[in-house]
């Protein structure tokens, strides 16, 4: 297939044509020549207002259902969902059923979406059945495709086996991910712990319970000197702490979700289910506190968090609602709005760069003769999600029907084209 990109601004630091609007022309998924009036016969030609143009965007967390929850998601609607978003690459977490704990699993994961058009990178559990008790066989899977290490949605509450996670993975070089919450702590908490909690009459979670595993976690790294990603972020202290860290010089990164940067408990006034999340909206203080995270470059990634659920779980009273929400078709747009001020390359680190280095990803710098792994967005253009547009299976957005600042027009990998119409 021959593609041809019209008039492209170009975000890409590791290419010599970083930061110029030029012609692309792409034939049979590698980029063939850039420059001004190309004069090339294309099956699709792509002029769009505003266009930006950088390397394949790239989701640290998502969550798939499949196998298992395919009611929820697939792994075709999922990554239908990321193209449009933007991402040619998404983690997924091992939270399905049988959980990714095994080398099988793993290739189950691999094979299936071989054909899709984002690579799919299955994040291998930390331990059996992500229940935080015996380690998995990470050699194996790490072998068979795994990219990470994590037991997603279960943050491993035992010092002792995280200790042994991370001395283990030193050996084949990865990361650990991990979603800081000390479910010892009120685990039953349906939101932030605070004054709005208190005034809706709901059971609140209190930021200590992320900040008490952030700080663990760190001093973990120190002893094994090894790699930890915090992800889902979403209190000041924790960024302290993680700033912190960093500043020691220890292998500790982080990311936030837009979802974070964009609410905060006070909107759970009207107890939209929807943005019940895990971890939970905090404060105004802390969002701000987030924001500015990002802002100084404390926050290396930005993660969706993407978390389909059904009607049933969220159709329902506030206590019996399942936490999550659909993040992948509106994060870049979520981010830009919120953060006006951020440079395109800032954008692109926090959506690519910065993921790409911290997990080993290949670095497919904009140049002739290099494979065509791009993102297309538009930091300008205004548009409503709607629900129409809506590419997952499930439909639980609290974003249908927001004006959002900049759009993600697609992607182009593994020889494939999809554009948002």
């Amino acid at each position: 297939m021959d593609i041809l990109i019209r008039q492209a601004t170009i975000i890409d630091p590791s290419s010599p044509f970083h930061f110029q609007k030029a012609d692309i022309f792409i034939s049979n998924g590698i980029i063939n020549s850039i420059g001004q009036q190309l004069n090339k016969e294309a099956d699709h030609v792509i002029d769009l207002p505003d266009l930006m143009i950088s390397q394949g965007w790239v989701d640290v967390f998502s969550n798939f259902c499949d196998p298992g929850y395919e009611f929820k998601e697939t792994l075709e609607t999922g990554t239908m969902a990321a193209a449009l978003g933007g991402y040619t690459n998404v983690f997924i977490v091992p939270n399905t059923t049988p959980v990714i704990h095994s080398k099988s699993s793993i290739e189950y994961i691999v094979q299936k979406s071989k054909s899709l058009p984002v690579s799919v990178h299955p994040i291998g559990a930390i331990t059996k059945n992500a229940e935080g008790k015996d380690l998995s066989e990470m050699y194996d899977m790490e072998q068979s495709g795994a990219i990470a290490f994590s037991d997603g949605l279960n943050a491993v509450q035992s010092s002792g086996v995280l200790l042994k996670a991370l001395q283990y993975i030193k050996a084949v070089n990865k990361t650990i991910i991990q979603l800081p919450d000390d479910k010892s702590i009120n685990a039953h908490g349906l939101m932030n712990e605070g004054k709005v909690s208190t005034g809706l009459g709901l059971p609140g979670k209190p930021a200590i319970a992320e900040e008490l595993m952030i700080a663990r976690d760190i001093e973990l790294v120190k002893y094994s000197g090894s790699k930890i990603h915090f992800t889902g972020i979403s209190t000041k202290k924790g960024i302290e702490l993680i700033k912190k860290a960093k500043n020691e010089g220890l292998h500790v990164t982080c990311s936030v979700t837009p979802y974070h940067l964009f609410y905060c408990d006070e909107d759970l006034s009207d107890y939209d289910t929807h943005l019940k999340v895990n971890p939970p909206l905090r404060t105004a203080l802390d969002r701000e506190a987030l924001i500015q995270a990002v802002i100084d470059g404390t926050v290396d990634c930005i993660a969706s968090h993407h978390a389909p659920q059904d009607l049933d779980n969220k159709v329902v009273e506030f206590e019996y609602a399942k936490n999550g929400m659909l993040g992948l078709q509106t994060a870049f747009a979520v981010v830009n709005t919120i953060l006006q001020q951020l440079t395109p390359v800032r954008i692109v680190e926090l959506f690519c760069t910065n993921a790409r280095n911290i997990f080993e990803l290949p670095i497919n710098t904009i140049q002739e003769n290099s494979i065509a792994n791009l993102s297309l967005f538009s930091t300008k253009q205004d548009w409503v999600f709607e629900k129409k547009d809506n590419a997952s299976k499930s439909a639980n957005s609290p974003f249908f029907g927001k004006q959002l600042i900049g759009k993600p027009f697609g992607i182009i990998n593994k020889d494939k084209l999809f554009l948002n119409e």
